[in-house]
């Protein structure tokens, strides 16, 4: 059966999409190189034996002297300036109502991987291929049924980009709490000045608008795949996958613990979870795509075992 179709805004080319998430990813890569395992990470899960060494991490890219692309500090600085309380509000209340499609979750992850491959066909990694590559790592490692369908799901929420959003800061990039100060922990710190909220009384304190340790389930995040995806599968996939899939892009906290002052204990918990994923996502991406018509079998299963033939999106 063919893939389904979307329509696509013209005046966001999907070429500079993809170009965008692989050069956030590369910036990524050089700001937190690959570390051992934190002292709180979970009892019963480790990061995975396949992780590469910091010499093997920076090998297969040279990030001795990172350059970072004009494009991605452009990108940083929109994202910063953009996301408002309102925004986010406004953002909720228009993509929480999963009304933009109903389709199967193996066809989301062909939709996505169709339309970047229409529109550049030079890319060298296809977006389905680097959610296989991810979820092929934690299978090899041994991890829960749930957590490696998270590792193949945990980017379709950038399906959002075709379904309304602004452009790419509103789909893409670093999370991070909105209502409160922003930490000088998340990347670019300075382009948050000129952000509405920065002056505000209202929001620009430690604790904003918000009560210490109330939890980040009360706390307002930038909005992007991150939050829509979680709100596609929330009802279908253990709670651990979907905090995962909900906080896998906010790393003023996972990787700098920036926020703990807003975190209760059950995030302390679930963040775990998040910082065992993370390696997985980073450092699973090599030269050689995965074969994706052998692999699909055994993932349509998987799916199968989780989701009903077609979900809201």
């Amino acid at each position: 059966m063919s893939p389904p179709t979307a329509q696509i805004n013209a005046s966001q080319p999907v070429n500079s999409f993809e170009e965008i998430c692989e050069e956030i990813d590369t910036l990524l890569l050089s700001r937190y190189p690959s570390k051992t395992v934190d002292d709180d990470s979970s009892s019963t899960s480790s990061f995975p034996s396949s992780t590469p060494s910091d010499s093997t991490a920076s090998s297969f890219r040279d990030y001795t002297s990172p350059i970072t692309p004009e494009r991605v500090v452009k990108f940083y600085k929109e994202q910063h300036e953009k996301q408002t309380v309102a925004c986010v509000i406004e953002k909720q209340n228009r993509f929480s109502s999963l009304n933009h499609a109903k389709m199967g979750v193996w066809n989301a992850l062909e939709l996505l991987n169709t339309l970047v491959d229409n529109s550049d066909p030079d890319t060298e990694l296809s977006q389905i291929e680097h959610c296989l590559q991810t979820s092929e790592a934690l299978r090899r490692d041994g991890q829960p049924r749930w957590f490696i369908l998270t590792g193949l799901i945990h980017d379709l929420g950038k399906l959002l980009y075709f379904y309304g959003a602004e452009g790419q800061w509103d789909v893409v990039g670093d999370t991070f709490p909105v209502g409160c100060a922003f930490s000088q922990s998340i990347i670019f710190p300075e382009f948050f000045q000129n952000n509405p909220d920065y002056n505000n009384p209202k929001y620009n304190t430690l604790y904003g608008i918000y009560e210490p340790n109330c939890g980040l389930d009360n706390v307002l995040m930038s909005y992007g795949h991150d939050e829509y995806m979680y709100q596609v599968i929330k009802d279908y996939l253990p709670p651990e996958a979907g905090y995962i899939i909900r906080y896998h892009s906010f790393y003023a906290q996972h990787r700098e613990n920036a926020y703990c002052h807003l975190m209760n204990d059950y995030d302390h918990e679930m963040m775990k979870w998040v910082k065992i994923f993370n390696p997985f996502d980073l450092y699973s991406k090599s030269d050689q795509p995965p074969n994706i018509q052998d692999l699909k079998p055994y993932y349509i299963e998987l799916i199968n075992e989780y989701f009903p033939e077609e979900i809201c999106w």
